[in-house]
């Protein structure tokens, strides 16, 4: 099986589509794809449906979407006796089993572009504490590759798909802000500012990104424009949030204020770079 949902939603069994073209139906199996291998309560299920209010018929009309998936399955699944006459035979119900308590896709070993995600990020993360920033932004530059769209780009959301949606997206960033900054340490600043004036625009009170914006703009000598979007970050979070910005990118600020002429090309070594940048990996900088 080969499960795609960071974008389109794209679930293959023996290389043929199962996802259904409903609405509802595809509700489902989206959630049985990204918790794949695991049992999904009939509750979860509901819930994504009917958001809390299921009709008195929910249990049924459930079962018969979990027939609609199994048909779908059924029928990628015949191409599967075609080519290996004398394999064991699986059932849609092997694939999508009935469960106490809920329903379980199983994926029986297939590659699922989460799972991928979350191991080449980990190993990404793993790499930035030993030092190996190289390693580190290559691999989650691989991590990253894996996004063709938003999460569920291509399904209407109920409760908890558009919960695991954020869920997904908050990792996203969390991995763009860890190769940026792997990127910084290796001295990439200028390669960077296209790519972070985009996402400063659209990440509009996202602290990080701001700091290691400022930072790869004071490297490449353009201090004031670094004071700058200090500045226009300010007035945001002051204005949308009622905040003021962190005590971090204060001091962030002050370094560039106070910076001479000798380190407005900062070597890769000099501190501005890299202590002010250290990073938190969940929830970074979103205020």
């Amino acid at each position: 099986m080969k499960i795609g949902v960071l974008g389109i939603l794209d679930v293959r069994v023996n290389g043929v589509l199962i996802a259904p073209t409903a609405p509802k139906p595809r509700q489902v199996l989206a959630l049985l794809a990204l918790h794949a291998d695991q049992v999904v309560p009939v509750f979860a299920l509901t819930d994504e449906l009917w958001a809390g209010r299921p009709p008195r018929s929910a249990r049924t009309t459930l079962q018969t979407y979990i027939l609609q998936l199994r048909d779908l399955i059924t029928a990628a699944l015949e191409q599967e006796a075609d080519s290996e006459p004398g394999a064991p035979r699986r059932s849609a119900k092997d694939v999508l089993v009935t469960a106490p308590g809920g329903y379980m896709l199983v994926s029986d070993g297939g590659d699922s572009d989460v799972r991928e995600f979350e191991r080449l990020a980990g190993m990404g993360y793993r790499a930035i504490d030993a030092g190996d920033f190289k390693q580190a932004s290559r691999l989650l530059r691989e991590a990253l590759g894996l996004w063709i769209g938003p999460a569920f780009a291509d399904i209407r959301t109920g409760a908890r798909l558009e919960m695991e949606a954020k869920r997904l997206e908050e990792s996203r960033l969390c991995a763009l802000d860890q190769r940026i900054e792997a990127d910084l340490r290796l001295g990439r600043h200028r390669e960077l500012l296209a790519e972070l004036t985009v996402l400063t625009s659209r990440y509009r009170t996202h602290e990080n990104l701001h700091a290691q914006f400022m930072v790869a703009l004071h490297r490449s000598g353009r201090r004031g424009e670094a004071l700058e979007v200090y500045h226009q970050l300010r007035g945001t979070l002051v204005r949308d949030l009622g905040l003021e910005p962190s005590a971090r990118l204060r001091r962030l600020q002050q370094s560039i204020l106070v910076a001479g002429a000798e380190n407005l090309l900062g070597a890769e070594s000099q501190p501005l770079a890299t202590a002010p940048l250290a990073t938190a990996r969940v929830g970074s900088g979103s205020r």
